[in-house]
């Protein structure tokens, strides 16, 4: 199991199966990969799919992840294959019905039996930017933004690419691209070719046959419970984390027709009813899952769950030997029970009454209505009850069927889907939730005005007429992957992210600098910078562009407003000129924000000294006796610290028979600096006597902020400050260049 890629959250769920798993000869520990680069994250697993094993496991399809790492639309996934009259190798007879495949849920008697997975790697078209925050490593996406190959004729900007034999003889390679560029980074493109190569077994064995009534089946279960429910459950319904409250509806080629031919599904949080959402006392009041809790700023009534989700068929092979796309395809769209027994391990191949089941929910075709359509305007729990009850259809779960296909051995299909999520705006989300907010509670009522710009006095029309401004959203983001795909991937890119992202706190400012590589592309523009105070991809985070430049070859900023005591994550983003594109013209195009932001925070460090006799070293003598009770840190066991320094200057160290040991330019305008008490070469410095030299080398004004220890007013009404013993009004030097101070201290070895 290649460990590196592997997400920590998941080792005690993995841990346990992983256990059983290893008694059974034929069964291998999946790998995973991730796509980490868009508002739209997920993981992916060699098998083939992903199935449900928490939601946090695989970390399914985030969006948009920009606010939190938990914006889960997906629970899990399924993939079956089946034919008819198969003639099992395994034993020995004819099966009137022969399915295999891997999800919704973890089978570990049987899984490893149908797929053997062979190959997994993450591929990019470039290597990721370096982001350096205070000489370390600055982003935690270096977790999952790890290529195994780089590709630079690569189509998109990451691709996931899986092998995998099957049971049935049938071998698939899968692809999944994805974009950075912001009308297409909230999709994915699944790109499957199956082929008969008669491959049954994890040794390579074959047996040729061909394969009859062939179908491919996937399957879909939504969840929109995310940052409101959960295991660390915050102010959702629970059993939203399971997709209890997800409807769906799908659409296409004859049976629901869209204007443009599009053909998929979408799916939706709907209200939750009863106890589960405390103090909601209609249907309408949960749309978007609001928080009625309050939260403070920008909390108030936030709208979790106001997201779609959805797929849709951009390809899918007329016949084996003719791959033309079929508009006809996909053959079955169909809402099934969530809880049915079948879907619940174990999946035994074998099992012919099992087999029959599954190869009928694949070939079953259009049902009359969506389960949007046949909920309607009741709660779903409702509707879910109801038709349990009574041995009816209650959903839960969204298939697409494809087929039926004859493969030869030898032959192949290919079938091609777009799987996005969209919504409206995480500020819409705070703008609308606060005034829901209000009205909820009674303590004001704000004008409400409506998508279509009309107002009304109705908080629920108003909270659900904007949250289903987002099946517009995701309809929209299909057909931009329809778009991107008939282009032969041609959608233009924004001009590359810096190479390397620097952030270095500072003493009255945080520097950052970055690496020009951008300013080559024709079509650059500039660069923009947003800075998040207290945290990153977080639900709370909020984002405030502090820098933007025009097409200028401009590679640092200080930023002077941050405040001390305050945390800061930072992210660049290059951009071009406004003429590429394709979705709305005029507007740049702009890097992907998640290839430099900042995961390790930025902050003010302790205020430059306000004259050089303040300069001081510590600890003097420095003992290596004593060394893990100066700083408490181990990683500062050999570490000589210099305080009150000026905000630019020249250190030198050296030995007491005046040979130079150690030098540093000190530019970061704090009054600290460290020393590792090795010389310049990386030598550990023996014991002696050792003398500081500080020389300031830029000229420094009293400012009332950063230097001033008591102010005054004279007589004349003008205000100083005092710096030691000298009164300085501002704008008068505190330090001059060329000014110097020494200090001796002691090293004990």
């Amino acid at each position: 199991m290649n460990y590196k890629y592997l997400n920590i959250r998941m080792l005690p769920v993995l841990l346990g199966v992983l256990l059983l798993a290893g008694s059974m000869r034929t069964v291998t520990a999946q790998e995973l990969r991730y796509l980490h680069v868009g508002q739209l994250q997920s993981g992916f697993m060699d098998w083939g799919t992903e199935y449900e094993i928490g939601v946090e496991a695989s970390n399914m399809m985030q969006w948009p992840t920009q606010y939190g790492d938990r914006q889960f639309t997906s629970r899990s996934r399924l993939m079956w294959m089946g034919s008819k009259q198969f003639d099992d190798p395994v034993e020995g007879k004819t099966k009137p019905y022969k399915v295999v495949g891997f999800g919704p849920r973890y089978d570990v008697i049987n899984q490893g039996g149908m797929i053997f997975p062979k190959s997994i790697k993450l591929i990019a078209k470039a290597e990721p930017p370096v982001v350096i925050v205070d000489k370390k490593n600055g982003t935690s996406n270096t977790l999952y933004d790890k290529p195994d190959e780089i590709r630079p004729d690569l189509p998109c900007d990451r691709m996931i690419e899986i092998t995998f034999n099957t049971s049935m003889g049938v071998s698939v390679t899968k692809r999944i691209l994805a974009f950075t560029q912001q009308n297409h980074d909230s999709y994915f493109i699944l790109d499957y070719v199956i082929k008969n190569t008669g491959i049954y077994n994890n040794a390579g064995a074959v047996k040729a046959q061909t394969l009859n009534d062939f179908w491919v089946y996937f399957g879909y279960r939504s969840s929109f419970g995310g940052i409101t429910s959960g295991w660390n459950s915050t102010w959702g319904d629970f059993s939203s984390e399971w997709g209890a409250s997800s409807l769906y509806h799908d659409f296409g080629n004859p049976y629901r027709p869209m204007q443009d031919g599009l053909r998929g599904y979408y799916s939706y949080y709907s209200p939750i009813s009863g106890g589960g959402r405390t103090g909601l006392t209609s249907y309408d009041q949960d749309w978007g899952c609001p928080k009625q809790d309050g939260g403070g700023k920008n909390l108030n009534g936030v709208l979790g769950s106001a997201k779609f989700s959805g797929t849709a068929t951009l390809f899918a092979s007329k016949s084996a030997n003719e791959w033309t796309d079929d508009p006809t395809q996909p053959h079955t769209t169909a809402y099934n029970n969530v809880d049915d027994d079948f879907l619940n391990p174990p999946y035994s191949q074998y099992d012919e009454v099992f087999m029959r089941k599954r190869y009928g929910w694949m070939t079953e075709g259009h049902l009359p209505q969506s389960e949007r359509e046949a909920v309607g305007n009741q709660y779903y729990s409702a509707f879910y009850s109801a038709m349990k009850n009574t041995g009816g259809r209650y959903g839960g779960f969204q298939g697409q069927g494809y087929g039926p296909y004859t493969l030869a051995p030898g032959d192949s299909i290919r079938i091609v889907v777009a799987d996005g999520a969209a919504g409206i705006s995480w500020e819409k989300c705070r703008e609308v939730g606060a005034n829901w907010y209000e009205y909820y509670k009674g303590t004001s009522s704000p004008k409400l005005v409506m998508p279509n710009g009309s107002t009304t006095t109705s908080y629920t029309e108003y909270t659900k007429a904007w949250v289903f401004t987002g099946q517009d959203s995701i309809l929209k983001t299909l057909r931009n992957a329809v778009a991107n795909f008939k282009s032969g991937y041609k959608v233009p890119s924004a001009p590359p992210a810096p190479k390397k992202f620097t952030v270095e706190s500072g003493g009255d400012r945080i520097s950052l600098s970055w690496e020009g590589n951008a300013f080559s592309d024709p079509h650059f523009g500039g660069y923009v910078i947003y800075r998040s105070e207290g945290s990153i991809k977080d639900y709370r985070s909020e984002y405030v562009k502090i820098f933007e430049c025009g097409k200028q070859n401009i590679t640092s900023y200080n930023d002077t407003s941050a405040i001390r005591g305050f945390k800061y994550f930072y992210f660049i983003q290059s951009k071009d000129d406004g003429t590429q594109n394709d979705v709305t013209p005029g507007m740049p195009l702009y890097s992907s924000m998640f290839l430099t932001m900042t995961s390790v925070p930025a902050f003010l460090l302790r205020p430059a000294g306000n004259f050089l006799e303040e300069v001081r070293v510590v600890p003097n003598p420095f003992d290596i006796r004593s060394r893990k009770l100066q700083f408490g840190d181990v990683s500062s066991l050999d570490q000589i610290v210099f305080y009150g320094l000026p905000p630019v200057c020249r250190l030198k160290i050296f030995s007491e028979n005046g040979t130079l040991v150690w030098q540093k330019e000190h530019t970061n305008g704090s009054g600290d600096e460290k020393w590792d008490s090795k010389t310049t070469y990386g030598q550990v410095v023996v014991s002696g006597i050792y003398i500081l030299h500080v020389e300031v080398t830029e000229d420094v004004v009293a400012k009332s902020d950063v230097y001033a220890k008591y102010d005054v007013v004279d007589d004349k009404m003008q205000v100083k400050f005092k710096t030691g013993e000298k009164m300085v009004s501002v704008g008068d030097k505190v330090y001059r260049s060329g000014e110097s101070i020494f200090r001796k201290f002691v090293v004990i070895r």
